[in-house]
């Protein structure tokens, strides 16, 4: 059995009982070096193999190569396995083993654009479009036509990886992108390390988020014209007539 498993932002407590499960079920927890070193003092008795940034593939075909060995694997993603995570790469690599893919069980997790949304209040209540700003494997000028797009249609975006040393401006050209579509005052938020040691959350404006430095670890959401900063968190309204609704009842009274 090899199972991928989401184990959420950071914390046991945002854990899945089906992650959880998963975790204890198997004998060998394979995952990127970070990651391991994250979950490893929950699951002592494991056994461990991590693999550096960058050497996914190498990741995924370890997981494999253990699970046909007779192993019981887990192959941990942060957030969910599915949302930017190993579950797709498994899957292609294991595409020409029909008796394989049965053995693989994808587990999902809590993602960031939940976990992160929750700490700032309830940014996506309405349609949201997800990004990443890493262009390893999606060229750049993909990454801004979407940026593009969802800014034109008044969507909320949540971006992931909004920077690294090599890419440290990516998240300025987008913020000036979405600046094209979307008011300076657009209520907008980031949160760092959700889960983890380090936490923080804020919430600004758009203008103010261009020149906000994050890092990986970051998550960022940029409000639509219909997202308001209520009392310091950042919630975008489902479009409940709650002002009509009120008005018509003092018209009542």
């Amino acid at each position: 059995m090899l199972y991928i498993v989401g184990f959420g932002p950071g914390g046991y407590e945002t854990m899945t009982v089906e992650a959880v499960r998963a975790l204890e079920d198997s004998d060998l927890i394979v995952g990127y070096t970070t990651y391991v070193d994250l979950i490893r003092p929950w699951f002592p008795e494991k056994e461990f193999l991590a693999t550096a940034m960058k050497q996914e593939k190498e990741r995924c075909l370890l997981a494999i190569q253990k699970e046909e060995d007779g192993r019981k694997v887990a192959l941990v993603c942060s957030g969910d396995s599915g949302i930017y995570g190993m579950a797709s790469l498994v899957y292609e690599l294991a595409a020409r083993d029909e008796a394989l893919m049965k053995r693989i069980r994808v587990i999902p997790g809590v993602t960031a654009a939940a976990s992160g949304g929750a700490l700032l209040g309830a940014p996506l209540s309405h349609d949201f479009l997800t990004v990443s700003l890493s262009d390893l494997l999606t060229p750049l000028e993909v990454i801004k036509k979407r940026i593009r797009c969802a800014a034109q249609s008044d969507t909320v975006i949540c971006i992931y990886n909004p920077s690294s040393r090599k890419r440290g401006d990516y998240l300025r050209r987008a913020c000036e992108i979405a600046l094209e579509y979307l008011s300076p005052d657009t209520v907008c938020g980031y949160v760092k390390n959700i889960g983890r040691e380090g936490e923080e959350a804020a919430v600004l404006t758009l203008e103010e988020l261009r020149d906000t430095q994050v890092d990986m670890f970051t998550t960022v959401f940029i409000g639509n014209s219909h997202t308001r900063n209520i009392h310091g968190k950042m919630v975008t309204p489902r479009g409940y007539r709650l002002e009509e609704e009120a008005a018509a009842a003092q018209e009542r009274t």
